[in-house]
């Protein structure tokens, strides 16, 4: 199971709109930053292909203006 967490960068203005995004997406949990304009995703995927549909999932949400991953594992 390829679990994976990372900082999200909203657009400006739209960190609520990506947080429902990501949250309507059952592989991703979402947890929301207090001091800081980012939101932290973790992500939990049965297999790489599910892994790999995931990724450009996430390619797809309008309200991502960037990522940085944190952590990769299994």
């Amino acid at each position: 199971m390829p679990i994976f967490s990372y900082l999200v960068y909203p657009r400006m203005g739209k960190k609520e709109e990506l947080i429902k995004s990501l949250e309507g997406i059952p592989e991703c949990k979402t947890v929301d930053s207090t001091n800081e304009d980012i939101v932290v995703l973790l992500t939990d995927t049965s297999s790489e292909e599910k892994e790999m549909h995931l990724q450009e999932t996430l390619k797809q949400v309008p309200e991502i203006e960037g990522m940085a991953l944190v952590y990769a594992g299994e």
